[in-house]
């Protein structure tokens, strides 16, 4: 199946509606193309380097930390 959702397009519309794009046909394509960035996204945030930068920031606190005197 082809791909015909005008992906990152600059719309023009006009008022006339002569020669533009529909306004549903534009927000309709927006909105196909904010879900393929969420999609990115959400592939990126669930990546185990991602999730193991919390455990190593811990890690470097716990590290660099002074020792208390006794």
């Amino acid at each position: 199946m082809a791909d015909d959702r005008m992906k990152d397009i600059n719309w023009r519309i006009s008022k006339d509606g002569v020669g533009a794009d529909t306004i549903d046909h534009c927000l309709l394509a927006v909105l196909m193309d904010l879900r393929d960035e969420l999609k990115k996204l959400n592939e990126l945030l669930h990546c185990n380097k991602f999730l193991s930068i919390p455990k190593k920031l811990s890690r470097i606190a716990y590290n660099t930390t002074k020792k208390r005197r006794k």
